[in-house]
Order: structure tokens, then sequence, then C-alpha cells
């Protein structure tokens, strides 16, 4: 089962109106929907919805729905908040079966940078999707998709075929093994590069110029000695 409870309440009064009356008396105002079912306005208590929330676990996750005695598994599917303030706003939540296969959108995380010789050498990550919509049972929800950059190249395309943790996931684009991330030259590094190479000119300018004024300096000296 999930690992997160959410204890809701019911809310009478919808609309605005209602919503600023949940948030005031220190409740989220949400809404629950799906399964063929009427939405439902519900609340949750703003403190044991942050807690949830900040477990990383609640969103696009399974999650258990309790009201009373009775409880249903739910996917919360998104959660406003306030620009300033960073405070949940509102909450969506769908009525799911544990069993049901259901289409959502999975984080890509990356990681071993510290490992990828491209980026010592002055690649940079340009990162093309940094989410994956894919088919998955619901309580078989991966907590994110991985990219394992050690051992990449300069120039190497990322595709799905790299991630790892899909073995229980089917991507929605099923045409092409399509572009996650690719490791391309900064423009830094090129840009330093550049400078290396106009400096090696430079520098082999300046000896060849030496060379041929110790050559006519030689010269000089042989013809006096004659």
């Amino acid at each position: 089962m999930a690992e997160i409870i959410l204890n809701v309440d019911v809310r009478s009064d919808v609309g605005t109106g209602g919503a600023r009356a949940a948030r005031r008396a220190g409740m989220v105002p949400g809404v629950l929907y799906g399964g063929d079912k009427a939405p439902v306005a519900i609340s949750v208590n703003e403190r044991d919805f942050r807690k949830s929330l900040y477990t990383g676990k609640l969103l696009g996750h399974l999650v258990t729905l309790k009201y009373g005695d009775e409880s249903q598994p739910v996917i919360a599917r998104d959660v406003q908040f306030d620009p300033v303030s960073d405070r949940p706003l509102h909450f969506d939540l769908m009525r799911v079966d544990e069993k049901q296969t259901i289409k959502i959108d999975i984080p890509v995380h990356f990681i071993n940078q510290d490992q990828c010789e491209a980026f010592r050498q002055g690649g940079s990550l340009e990162i093309v999707r940094h989410s994956v919509e894919v088919k998955v049972r619901a309580d078989h929800i991966p907590e994110d998709l991985i990219v394992d950059l050690s051992g990449h190249k300069m120039g190497d395309t990322i595709r799905w075929s790299d991630l790892k943790g899909t073995e229980d996931v089917e991507p929605t684009i099923t045409d092409r093994d399509f572009v996650i991330a690719s490791i391309k030259t900064s423009s830094a590094a090129i840009s330093a590069a550049a400078d290396e190479a106009q400096d090696a000119e430079e520098a082999a300018e300046v000896e060849a110029t030496e060379q041929a004024a110790s050559g006519d300096a030689d010269a000089s000296e042989a013809a006096d000695e004659g």
C-alpha cells in the first residue's frame, strides 16, 4: 500500500469563497475526481499536507486517502503554490485502482556528473526532457528515471534506452528511441580552445622571428670574420 495517508474533510462550500475559508482555517483545499464519479471538494490540514509533500512521495505517486472509516487509493496529480510564500494553495487528487494502468509524468534524475570526463573537458549537459510521460500500473510508479552520466563522452546523445528504472514503465512515445539529453561542447570551452590556438600560433610566430633574427646574426658574424 501507499506510504502516505491523507486524512481529508469534505467541504460543503465550493468555489473561491470556500477555498479561502478553508485556508483561513489552516487547511489546504483540493478536489477529488475520476473513477466515473462526480468531483468532490475536500481539504487537508496544511501542516500534515506539507509534511507529506516534502517527503517527495506525494505528487505523482499512489497515496491513501482517508475520510472517516473509508479509504481509497488516489494519485496526487497537481499542487498549486503561492508564488511569493510558496504556501500550498490547492491540490488535485485522482481516484485510481492500485492495479490500474495510468499515464503520468516521471522526473528524470541525472547522477554521477562528477565522474563524466566530458565535463572536465568543458562539456555541458543539454537537457531535452526533464520528465517523461509513461504508462505504468498505479502501484508500480517509480520515484524517478535515472541517467548515469559516468562513462559518457563529449558529443554523446542520451536516449530513452539509456535510462535506468524503466522496468515497470512504458513510454507513451513508442515510434522512436527519443532523446533525453546530450553532452555538448560549451561556448566557453570553444572560446578557450580558440584562445589557446591563437596563443600557440602567436608563440610559434615569435619563435620563428627569434630564430630568423638569430640566423641573421650568425650570418653577420661569419661575414665579419671572413
